[in-house]
């Protein structure tokens, strides 16, 4: 019997109850071939739907045992391919491994399984009272496991950090198929390494996140948007630091849209533009508080004044749900560009804020330097220092020279001391360019750490590190 015929065999044995949940070759559902990073589709070995921590030690046993690689996937809503499958591997979906399975109201926190998608876990922890402020546009789709998995970050990291600083604890899986139980309850929890930080941000490279103790937050009485307009990056920054100043930690959203973005999104997804006039930059910003009737009056109150110092060109704040939801419209179509403007490439970066707009220039500057026609928009987390860029090189058609342009802007990241990937992670699409945010001594501790959980290199083979 040849090898992938010993792999199958072996994992029907491991999981002789598992009938569908075992898919092989061509009977694996199209979905699973790749993840929303648009890389060319892989076929995997074989599909296993795993329904809790000690099926996946199952597989998990057979593919150390085997020597075959395991790619995890939650709802494959990745941008840079940490979900998609490698050659001969093993898709270990957790999209049976869902549900909320405890909410303790008197410690604030939420057990709930990895595959969970994080609109579910969010609103089960609103119907309990509370609030998961893990936040971004993908949460329909994407799993709580992948959010783990990527510290994604999102919306509101500016008021509630990212990913990592809503666990304090998870179960995950061992390559070789070992338990490790970490599920701790508690803020404070001075005992030792901290085990679930290896796991989360790992890209599924060494092992499989299979529950999370999640920690909430007290659901607000009131949530404000507000969409603002200033003359340029100078008050943008002005404004950020005045809302700071001025509402604390109220203030839950600053999201940054150079003009060029803003134009982009209004035009081509048909939006309603609040405001007449064109302006410099603009910012939409969200404040979440606690008194329905002074915290809207504090925000109009700061509003007001800085549109007579003049740091505001023009400001408005959503009368309604609805009025709410089309100013972050604006900001959360960018999932929707590509289908209005073709092939794109695009772009997730950290860097100083206040370094944000001289970097956006000079991207702008050295693409166009190659190609004139470049469209080149800017738009992000102002806020948590994360910026986002979308290019797309009308005369490449479609086939835009990715490549090319990930060379130029990522050479632009280095020369800024920023970091290559602030919330979407290496995966493959990265990979090459690690070096450039991380020392050699960092990437060795990293390569470490790995031969030591993994030694037989099967967890998601070929994502994070350089070649």
């Amino acid at each position: 019997m040849n090898a992938s015929g010993d792999v199958e065999s072996r994992l029907r044995r491991a999981l002789p109850d598992a009938g569908q949940n075992i898919l092989f070759g061509a009977e694996i559902p199209v979905r699973h071939h790749a993840d929303w990073t648009r890389l060319p589709p892989v076929v995997p070995l074989a599909l296993v739907r795993p329904a809790d921590a000690r099926e996946v030690s199952a597989v998990l046993r057979v593919c150390n045992e085997t020597a075959t690689p395991v790619v995890t996937q939650g709802g494959l809503t990745g941008l840079v391919g940490g979900a998609h499958p490698v050659a001969g591997c093993v898709a270990l979906s957790l999209d049976r491994l869902t549900g909320i399975e405890e909410i303790d109201v008197a410690g604030a926190t939420m057990i709930v399984r990895a595959g969970t998608p994080l609109e579910q876990a969010q609103a089960a922890a609103e119907a309990a009272g509370f609030m998961l402020p893990i936040d971004l546009g993908a949460r329909g789709s994407c799993s709580i496991g992948g959010n783990l998995a990527t510290n994604a970050g999102g919306n509101r990291v500016i008021r509630y950090g990212s990913t990592r600083d809503h666990v304090l604890g998870l179960e995950a899986v061992l390559p070789d198929g070992t338990i490790v139980d970490s599920m701790s309850r508690l803020v404070k929890n001075n005992t030792g390494y901290d085990l679930k930080q290896f796991f989360i941000g790992s890209e599924g490279t060494l092992g499989v996140i299979t529950r999370a103790v999640l920690r909430l937050q007290p659901r607000p009485a009131v949530v404000i948007s507000a969409m603002c307009a200033v003359a340029g990056f100078d008050e943008l920054m002005a404004l950020l630091g005045a809302l700071r100043g001025r509402l604390g930690p109220s203030l839950s959203a600053f999201e940054a849209m150079w003009p060029d973005f803003w134009n982009l999104m209004v035009s081509k997804l048909d939006l309603r533009a609040p405001f007449a006039s064109p302006h410099g930059a603009y910012a939409l910003v969200e404040v979440s508080g606690f008194d329905p009737e002074r915290d809207p009056e504090r925000l109009q109150g700061v509003l007001s004044e800085l549109l007579e110092t003049g740091v505001l060109e023009d400001a408005t704040i959503a009368q309604t749900s609805r009025e709410a939801a089309d100013f972050w419209k604006i900001r959360e179509g960018v999932s929707e560009i590509r289908r209005a403007i073709g092939p794109i490439v695009s772009f997730d970066v950290g860097l100083p804020a206040a370094s944000s707009d001289e970097f956006v220039r000079r991207s702008e500057t050295v693409v166009r330097g190659r190609w004139p026609d470049a469209i080149h928009v800017a738009y992000g987390h102002l806020g948590d220092c994360n910026i986002h860029i979308i290019i797309q090189i009308p005369s490449a058609g479609a086939h835009q020279p990715k490549g090319e342009i990930d060379d130029l802007v990522y050479g632009v990241v280095r020369e800024f001391g920023g970091s290559i990937s602030a919330e979407h992670g290496i995966g493959l699409s990265k990979r090459k360019y690690l070096p450039l945010s991380r020392s050699p001594a960092e990437i060795a501790m990293m390569r470490s750490i790995k031969a030591a959980l993994d030694p037989r290199g099967i967890m998601n083979p070929g994502k994070l590190f350089p070649s």
